[in-house]
């Protein structure tokens, strides 16, 4: 079983729709080399900005296979996130994820039938790692969209010693308190990476060491200087920055979904065009994203 040893920032990468909304695998090798210029030495494939769950198994394969091969040039450590899928299909999403050599697994509650306690949900987890048992583990931990709202701190405490590949969780959600006691959890054996691009500055200030964060894929530099400045010791810098990258989120976010409005500013913003969102996701209108741009200027 291959140890997770990753730590740092992580961008969840978008998927790349064509104009008629099919996939388009093409551009991640030119997308792998952007992030990792920009300071980027991780990705996570279908996550929430990826779309996966809008996304057939044959594509998320076909997807999660480009960027592994992709990363041999970069060296960029692959996460593929397996589930927001019946149970099936996301066992069989994570043996491609070994068999094809991504780094580590990321993995969604079930959405239906949903886990309610620490117990049923390390159990639903046990079943996806024997799916995988030499590929490391992580639980996707965003509750505002799954609904899902275990603790994380007795997740973690509970989970010692009953899953085999199991390493940490993505953690979005804007409880800091609980955030810093999953981080504390089991004598801090779990790594907990960070997914709320707005929290970043107060988050490191408290100890934890890595994120998932949309915005490294459009303005990475944002949050690459607010980690060296905690770093330093620079909070002053770091808080300044933060407040920019927050202001940028809101701009970005204030006409629609995450989703969408975040490809828009990618599209605007980077060299890498990554298409629109796929239904039932809905786009921007030309006016909209015109306002984007204007309004994100001044933050770049």
């Amino acid at each position: 079983m291959a140890n997770f040893t990753f730590r740092g920032l992580m961008a969840p990468v978008f998927t790349v729709f064509n104009k008629d909304l099919s996939v388009n695998t093409e551009i991640i090798p030119q997308y792998a080399k952007f992030l990792h210029d920009s300071g980027v030495p991780a990705v996570l494939v279908h996550g929430t900005s990826g779309e996966g769950m809008s996304m057939t198994v044959e594509e998320r394969k076909k997807v999660a296979e480009k960027w592994v091969s992709s990363v041999r040039c970069t060296k960029q450590h692959v996460m593929v996130q397996v589930g927001g899928c019946p149970l099936p299909d996301a066992q069989e999403l994570a043996r491609h994820a070994e068999k094809i050599g991504a780094h580590s697994i990321l993995c969604l509650p079930e959405l239906y039938f949903k886990p309610s306690t620490p117990q049923e949900l390390i159990d639903y987890l046990k079943l996806i790692s024997q799916a995988a048992p030499n590929t490391p583990l992580l639980y996707y931990h965003i509750p505002a969209w799954t609904c899902v709202d275990i603790n994380m701190e007795q997740f973690l405490e509970q989970s010692v010693g009953q899953i085999p590949t199991f390493h940490g969780i993505k953690y979005t959600s804007n409880d800091l308190a609980e955030g810093y006691n999953a981080l504390k959890a089991a004598n801090g054996r779990y790594a907990v990476f960070l997914g709320a691009d707005t929290l970043i500055e107060p988050a490191f200030a408290l100890g934890f060491d890595s994120i998932i964060a949309t915005s490294l894929n459009i303005i990475p530099g944002h949050s690459v200087k607010i980690v060296e400045a905690i770093q330093e010791n620079r909070i002053a810098d770091a808080r300044a920055v933060q407040g920019k990258l927050t202001a940028a989120c809101k701009i970005i976010t204030k006409d629609g979904a995450w989703v969408p409005t975040m490809k828009a500013a990618m599209n605007f913003v980077t060299p890498i065009n990554v298409g629109l969102a796929r239904p039932p996701l809905r786009n921007l209108t030309e006016d909209q994203i015109k306002t984007l741009h204007s309004g994100l200027k001044r933050f770049l």
